[in-house]
């Protein structure tokens, strides 16, 4: 084989090769965002079981939280729906920004935390609708609130947009924190 017969195999064999790698890496950038849509949706059904989870136990909460002693700065029961509906949409999102990152074996205290929190959440409205523990879903949200700070912190470190769309249910669970030992001060025999 002669140096002409050599350069051109080379050539042909080096554009195959980056025609190759291109097709490749096109192929793996379309299974990524196939995976990233799974994963988003995921995320997505992950936060929003525990968003029903926790519904069942407010089935009759309308009448139970209209008939409790409020404070002049409670919101009304219709409130609820929309803002939980929105804060578990940012959460499932932002969830989703850290995963993508690595997935659970790059942050694997960050979305283990988050699945912790996720959980109380949903145990709050059992214990404060459904077994009308005043005290415990007190203890129960101060924790809650507690894993949310310390999962934003972790989040932040990893994509801060996705920190900042743990904010307002930080700021939610504050409030709600609040409203939660004002309802069990002013509901003593009802919220043991």
């Amino acid at each position: 084989m002669n140096q002409t017969h050599q350069r051109l195999i080379y050539m042909i064999s080096k554009d195959s090769l980056i025609d190759c790698s291109r097709n490749i890496s096109a192929n793996m950038t379309k299974k990524t965002t196939h995976q990233q849509i799974i994963g988003l949706i995921a995320w997505i059904i992950i936060c929003f079981a525990t968003s029903a989870i926790g519904a069942f136990a407010t089935l009759q909460a309308q009448s139970f939280y209209g008939g409790l002693v409020q404070p002049l700065w409670a919101p009304p029961a219709w409130l609820f729906g929309p803002v939980w509906t929105t804060l578990y949409a940012m959460m499932a999102v932002s969830v989703w920004l850290i995963w993508r990152k690595g997935g659970f074996k790059a942050n694997q205290s960050a979305l283990t935390l988050f699945l912790c929190q996720l959980i109380l959440n949903g145990l709050w409205s059992w214990m404060f609708f459904a077994w009308h523990l005043g005290l415990g879903s007190f203890i129960n949200i101060i924790v809650l609130w507690l894993a949310i700070l310390a999962n934003l912190v972790l989040f932040w470190r990893t994509d801060k947009f996705s920190g900042v769309l743990l904010v307002p249910y930080l700021l939610w669970v504050s409030f709600a924190s609040a409203l939660n030992y004002a309802m069990w001060q002013l509901n003593p025999s009802i919220l043991a």
